[in-house]
């Protein structure tokens, strides 16, 4: 009955508060307010990250990439490069290419070269799972009249189907997929014919599926194509209710993996053994299998793979430690299903970087939750949390032992209710505070955590947008109640932690870059000014000095960092989220977070990303938030702090003086943090979380950094 209840309450909050984010009569603040133009700023930015990547913005953005090409190639070879790319998961410079071909179309008036251009903008971000964009991109493919439309009509409509497949709307896939198929190139058919078997499994019509596979079986003699079909066959003999006829063909399937993806084809068909013995009822055995599979994993090369893609599978490691976590925590076994979420977050940051940029090897490690016992402090917590697709996991970890929680909300769900939260906040609406009362009922209170414990929480999927600090717990937030740190993965932050705490610190602070006058940002000048009052010997670079040679050239040799300046989240490709430096030689330069990568950050103690959207980046399906924040991380600095949403000038400046100035006195990054945020939050007509709430701090929650004697 508990559980029923507390469903219906999830269901409540989330429709009450998505409806309200939608409202025009949401009470704002008054007009008086300096709110009124901040949260003004604040949405404008989210809408231009939002357009960044329309086909105008594109079509811009390939005259200028076309301009500055040294050799120039016509708009058909821009498409084949645009394919490459997004083959091998290089989603930025695919689009690029494609962005490319689609301005010589407009230029050339060329509506084959302009279709072909919008398909592989379709393809690319069906690949990166941005359903609205590559939705509309093969929408606008279709619409162009053809001669030849197989080219394009085909690919474009699989697309479509692609997506009402990930949204489980199997009709419209079954729909969208015999439209490819009819539209098709023999060679193309094949593949969509996978794709129409895999969803009509997923629709239930399993005799529909059995017939594609058969007629597929007929007329194929594709190795590759084969192979694929066997494991589709496989899920089908599941959905027939033959589970150990599954389990043969799976067991052969594994038998039988050969070249060198043999360890991959391994994974999967051990997966399907787990799946296969979990329909026979053996929970053990598959617990066991699933432990096994995950265990070889990190044997197991990561790189993107666009087969699965094109025949539907949309495979994703995270899909088996879901499972696995899910039934370890049946099981009652909170510390295996803990361990098994850590790996998750470590295996899916290998996924995301694969070979494209250089990766510390000791941040792809993990650490048993054992260890991470016995290196706590009795006033510490760690709540980590796990977003599976049908409920919510959490465990709160303290140096005597582990609880799990869960509650009964759906990632959809969760999705949703984060969303209509933070867009009230960032809206200024007073409602904001209504619904940070209801979450905090409903996220931390059940959790039970004993007042003025330090917390280190480790979010999951959506939960990377929640501002925690803002939720409210017995009407205070619960900033005022518990000092409060944030990292990707608890095994990141304790090697972290490992470097040790730095005495003495240097800083070297980048304010207002001259970019261009809209990027302008006259506050924090101001603000990098107060911090080297704070630090004697500061090194300040402002306007024409903030660039990025002079941030590479300071990262090795000083303790802290702090930026001052635009960022911007590459919400197709997190490692191109880029922050905005000066301009050098009539040339806009751009710090991209694989960039970050390849520094050696390890002097580094802290990085303040005191920008707009520095904190945003891609969630991937069971990771944290990829770009910055596992960027600077990865590169060595223990310690990073960032925001979530456009943020206040004079909010700000209080914030940041308060927290560098705690810094100086020796006050660790967690409780300097809250003082500063609790600083906001009592400032006149600063108390709505806008203001104060923005700032994470990540990694090292212990780190101390005194001032430069």
């Amino acid at each position: 009955m508990r559980s029923h209840i507390l469903l219906t309450r999830f269901a409540a909050v989330a429709i009450a508060y998505a409806s309200a984010s939608a409202a025009q009569d949401l009470p704002a603040l008054r007009s008086h307010d300096p709110m009124a133009v901040d949260t003004s700023a604040a949405r404008n930015a989210q809408a231009r990250m939002e357009d960044a990547d329309t086909a105008l913005a594109l079509s811009a953005d390939g005259a200028l990439l076309y301009g500055a090409q040294p050799l120039k190639m016509d708009g058909y070879q821009y498409c084949s490069q645009a394919v490459a790319l997004a083959e091998t998961g290089d989603f930025r410079r695919s689009a690029r290419a494609a962005s490319q071909a689609l301005y010589l179309a407009q230029q050339g008036k060329d509506g084959e070269l302009q279709a072909r251009a919008y398909r592989d903008l379709a393809i690319v971000y069906g690949y990166a799972g941005d359903d609205e964009r590559a939705s509309a991109f093969a929408n606008e493919a279709l619409k162009i009249p053809l001669k030849d439309p197989a080219k394009v009509a085909g690919p474009s409509r699989k697309v479509l189907g692609d997506i009402a497949a990930r949204q489980g709307r199997y009709a419209d896939a079954v729909a969208a997929y015999r439209q490819a198929m009819e539209a098709s190139s023999d060679q193309y058919r094949s593949l969509v014919q996978l794709s129409l078997a895999n969803v009509l499994i997923d629709q239930g019509d399993t005799a529909a599926a059995r017939e594609q596979l058969q007629a597929l079986k007929t007329a194929q003699t594709d190795d590759t194509l084969v192979s694929q079909a066997q494991r589709i066959e496989a899920r089908l003999l599941l959905a027939e209710k033959k589970p150990a006829d599954a389990l043969a063909l799976y067991q052969r399937i594994e038998r039988h993996a050969d070249g060198s993806d043999a360890g991959y084809q391994r994974f999967w068909a051990q997966d399907g053994i787990a799946r296969s013995q979990l329909a026979l009822g053996d929970k053990a055995q598959a617990a066991a299998t699933w432990a096994n599979a995950l265990q070889h994993l990190d044997d197991v090369r990561a790189q993107f793979r666009s087969e699965e893609f094109k025949i539907g599978l949309f495979s994703n490691v995270q899909n088996a430690f879901e499972q696995a976590i899910d039934l370890y925590s049946q099981n009652g076994e909170a510390a295996k299903a803990f361990d098994l979420s850590e790996r998750s977050r470590a295996r899916a940051l290998l996924d995301e970087v694969r070979d494209r940029a250089k990766l510390h090897s000791d941040l792809a490690g993990t650490i048993e939750v054992a260890e991470l016992q016995k290196r706590l402090r009795p006033d510490e917590r760690v709540v980590e949390f796990h977003a599976l697709p049908g409920r919510l996991l959490v465990w709160v970890v303290a140096s005597d032992g582990i609880r799990e929680q869960s509650y009964p909300i759906s990632r959809a769900d969760l999705v949703r209710l984060v969303d209509a939260f933070r867009n009230a906040v960032i809206a200024g609406k007073r409602s904001a505070v209504g619904a940070a009362d209801q979450l905090g009922e409903l996220l931390i209170k059940p959790l039970n955590l004993p007042a003025g414990v330090r917390l280190t929480i480790v979010p999951h999927g959506p939960l990377h947008y929640l501002p925690f600090q803002a939720l409210r717990v017995d009407g205070h937030y619960l900033i005022e109640t518990h000092p409060i740190a944030f990292t990707p993965s608890i095994s990141i932050a304790l090697q972290l932690i490992q470097h040790g705490t730095v005495a003495h610190g240097t800083l070297a602070a980048f304010g207002n870059p001259d970019v261009a006058p809209q990027y302008a940002l006259p506050g924090s000048e101001a603000e990098v000014k107060a911090l080297a009052a704070v630090y004697p010997g500061s090194e300040l670079y402002l306007h024409g000095d903030a660039t990025k040679r002079r941030f590479e050239q300071i990262a090795g040799s000083t303790s802290l960092i702090h930026v001052a300046a635009h960022a911007q989240a590459d919400t197709l490709d997190p490692l191109y989220s880029r922050i905005l430096l000066a301009s050098e030689n009539g040339q806009v330069h751009f710090l991209e977070a694989r960039e970050v990568l390849e520094l050696d950050l390890s002097k580094v103690s802290l990085v303040t990303l005191s920008a707009c959207e520095s904190g945003l980046g891609r969630v991937a399906d069971g990771d944290e938030v990829l770009g910055f924040t596992r960027s600077f991380l990865s590169a060595g600095s223990s310690g990073l702090i960032v925001s979530l949403w456009p943020v206040s000038d004079d909010a700000t400046t209080l914030l940041m003086s308060t927290l560098y100035g705690e810094l100086a006195r020796g006050t660790d990054v967690q409780l300097a943090m809250q003082r500063a945020q609790i600083a906001v939050l009592k400032a006149p007509g600063m108390d709505h979380p806008f203001f104060w709430a923005p700032f994470d701090v990540i990694g090292d929650w212990r780190l101390t950094v005194g001032a430069k004697s």
